[in-house]
């Protein structure tokens, strides 16, 4: 019972963050049973470009390591941060928030080759919570019971734990970079004089996720009646 308890309320997260949380887990789940390796999901350019292992450029944001601390500190963030993008500034978007991963996931392969990054998941991370702090700027945020802050402080409380852990933060440092690219191109920019949104989502995009979906309690209005030939009356 207690499993179809979680099983329903995982079924109520948004689609996106429910995707994307679900293969974070079921990645690392799978590196753990020795189903697949580390040395599998890495992002090794030479082997995407020349052997045409294509797979790499996802999983290598998929993957945070193996169980342990860090691990269920990244899920909690992604989790809690992409949740609240998507219900948030994201409603109803779902197209547009697609979008938002594919822009960054590229950018950051991209600038990835010149640090040499293999995993890139943390940055993902580093991204959203960048995005989400910006829009939610007078939002106070609790950092587990020791700090309180504004949130736009957030990603970089994130960074000092991560070199408290000893990790390279030039993970996080990419995310957050990565982060306000799209933040000023999104959110800056098409408020400024001259300037416009830069950042379409493709139509396809829009097609797919963002097609209306009938709603079972919706009765139409009178005049929304079909005639006695077919069309609404007017």
């Amino acid at each position: 019972m207690a499993w179809q308890g979680l099983a329903a309320e995982f079924l109520q997260v948004p689609a996106v963050t429910r995707a994307s949380t679900a293969a974070c887990v079921l990645t690392t789940a799978a590196v753990q049973l020795e189903l697949l390796s580390p040395f599998q999901l890495y992002f090794n350019p030479h082997l995407v470009f020349r052997k045409f292992q294509i797979w790499r450029l996802v999983t290598n944001f998929l993957f945070f390591g193996p169980l342990g601390f860090t691990f269920f500190f990244n899920m909690l963030f992604v989790f809690r941060y992409c949740r609240m993008l998507e219900e948030g500034s994201f409603r109803g978007r779902k197209a547009d928030f697609v979008f938002m991963f594919l822009f960054g996931g590229v950018l950051m392969t991209l600038l990835g080759l010149l640090g040499s990054l293999f995993f890139l998941g943390q940055a993902l991370m580093a991204m959203l919570v960048y995005v989400w702090s910006r829009r939610s700027p007078r939002v106070r945020v609790n950092f587990f019971g020791l700090l309180t802050f504004q949130a736009p402080f957030l990603p970089w409380a994130l960074m000092g734990f991560s070199l408290l852990l000893g990790n390279s933060i030039l993970v996080d440092l990419l995310g957050i970079a990565v982060g306000h690219i799209y933040y000023f191109l999104e959110d800056v920019f098409p408020n400024q004089p001259g300037g416009k949104r830069l950042l379409l989502t493709p139509g396809f995009l829009k097609l797919l996720l963002d097609a209306p979906e009938e709603d079972p309690d919706y009765l139409p209005l009178p005049e929304e009646q079909p005639g006695p030939h077919g069309p609404p009356l007017q």
